[in-house]
């Protein structure tokens, strides 16, 4: 009495679905420049760590006698494995069999991966490829009828966002659920060259009389990346896999936990001499805020996230002393770092995720305010930035403002974290109020140079008197800033910090759901 017959008939099984759609389908996949599932498992996690589930679901055509002769596998892989060690669930679509669609799909698989990673506490990389399981014309003629949309499972998705990191990868045409699948995630990429997104194809768009499109005018990678539905694009999906380590080093395995600490060789002591000199003494002047970010980080730490959107806010992870912190501060590159509704929207999602996984927040700053004008006010700016400094206030870890220039009206005070007792520094350089002098003096000085009988001499006059007690140390005399320092000790005063936030910050579950 032998198993053996039947441990032959579990390896022939095994190979059937390994491979895939067939030589023909795989041969085509990389034909596109793209990796097959497996390959991209592969390369994501640490090798010969994968552990697959469900490997043998599929469907299978039996003859006469009940014996298998044909097996078209299941388009969607998942399993546990490592990445630099730690454990994860990576889950990934076939697009060689059925372009990823529900004919070929088993939905528990689907819902069993994200339920793993969600009662395991684990982190889940999804490798998105085509309808990520969404349904097709032809599931109607094979299911026999129509079925209404439910969503089930989501729930599981949507609660793992407030346990363990989630990254979704869009690495083909991804459409309908599988456009979901990726925006429901605190990190998501796309590959530049060979990738789309988009709520619905091109037959569908032209169906509905919206007009003749492909599926690059409805979904390339510079749409999705400048309106804040993927977070950021990249060349190649080897670049796609690397971020995913990186953006995964920063965080910890879930909630339960503080971010991993590392060695670094970086003193926390060092100081730069350009940042001395890097702002302009004219406040019309523009400089580079990454490189003050990149000079007070461990180097080489800074990890950027939203690039292409919402650019005159800068957002990202980094190091301080191998100790993770979000930084976020404005670039004066762009609308001279104001705020505008989509920066707005961006810091909101950047201040909830270092909340849900208790990275420090810091805030270099040079804010001239909310952007103004009719743009700005069609745009529905105070909404969304309300929104943000609300984040802002319900966030739940240590808070820290650096003040590099300008700190004016409403967003200006994102200097201070409400309700909260924290450290904010100045440089000489900071500039503050309710709004620029400049802007409000010929409005509140207007009976006064009404009067004048040269206007421009008396203009300068009043400028000059006002700047004479704008200076930073003045606020300083009455303890509305608490220290100004000078910019080559930016480093070893926010190392100090990080060190001091590590102490009082406490694992656990945020005081709601991150949102993507």
């Amino acid at each position: 009495m032998s198993w053996n017959r039947e441990i032959e008939e579990l390896h022939a099984r095994s190979a059937l679905a390994r491979q895939m759609g067939g030589a023909e389908k795989v041969a085509r996949q990389h034909e596109f420049g793209k990796l097959t599932v497996r390959e991209r498992i592969d390369a994501v996690v640490d090798k010969d760590t994968f552990h697959e589930i469900g490997e043998l679901a599929g469907r299978g055509q039996y003859d006469e006698k009940g014996e298998l002769k044909a097996f078209m596998p299941s388009n969607f892989v998942f399993g546990t494995a490592e990445i630099d060690g730690r454990p994860v669930v990576v889950s990934g679509d076939d697009f060689t069999v059925r372009g990823g669609s529900a004919d070929a799909s088993i939905p528990a698989k689907r819902t069993r991966a994200e339920g793993i990673a969600c009662e395991l506490r684990l982190p889940h990389i999804r490798l998105v490829d085509g309808m990520g399981g969404g349904g097709s014309v032809k599931t109607i003629e094979m299911a026999g009828r129509t079925y209404i949309p439910e969503l089930r499972g989501w729930e599981i998705v949507v609660e793992h966002l407030a346990v363990a990191p989630s990254i979704s990868l869009a690495l083909g045409s991804v459409a309908g659920i599988g456009a979901a699948r990726v925006a429901t995630s605190h990190y998501s990429l796309i590959v530049g060259n060979s990738a789309q997104m988009m709520i619905a194809g091109p037959a569908l768009v032209d169906w509905a009389n919206l007009g003749t499109v492909s599926k690059e005018e409805l979904g390339k990678a510079r749409i999705h990346t400048r309106n804040g539905a993927i977070d950021d694009e990249v060349k190649t999906e080897s670049e796609a896999f690397e971020r995913v380590r990186r953006f995964l080093s920063y965080l910890p395995s879930s909630t339960d936990e503080l971010p991993p600490l590392i060695e670094t060789k970086d003193p926390a002591e060092r100081q730069e001499e350009k940042l001395l000199s890097l702002v302009p003494k004219d406040p019309r002047k523009v400089y580079r805020m990454r490189a003050i970010i990149e000079s007070v980080a461990d180097q080489g730490s800074f990890f950027e996230i939203g690039v292409k959107w919402g650019r005159s806010m800068i957002c990202g992870f980094a190091r301080l002393g191998g100790i993770p912190v979000a930084i976020f501060a404005e670039d004066p590159f762009f609308y001279g770092g104001a705020w505008t509704a989509d920066s707005c929207r961006k810091l909101t999602r950047f201040i909830d995720l270092a909340s849900t996984f208790h990275l420090p927040l810091i805030h270099l700053e040079d804010c001239p305010g909310f952007l103004i004008g009719k743009e700005a006010e069609q745009a529905g700016t105070i909404r969304f930035g309300s929104q943000a400094l609300a984040a802002l206030g319900q966030s739940s870890v240590p808070f820290c403002c650096v003040v590099i220039r300008k700190a004016f009206g409403v967003a200006g005070g994102a200097n201070h974290k409400p309700g909260s007792h924290h450290f904010r520094y100045a440089w000489p350089s900071g500039d503050w109020g309710s709004l620029p002098i400049e802007g409000g003096i010929e409005v509140a000085y207007k009976a006064e140079l009404a009067k004048a009988d040269d206007y421009d001499t008396h203009l300068a006059g009043i400028r000059d008197r006002l700047n004479r007690v704008r200076s930073p140390f003045r606020s300083a005399e009455f303890f509305e800033i608490e220290e100004i320092i000078d910019p080559r000790e930016t480093r070893p005063i926010l190392c100090r910090w990080a060190r001091l936030a590590r102490k009082a910050t406490r694992p656990g579950r945020h005081t709601f759901t991150f949102r993507p």
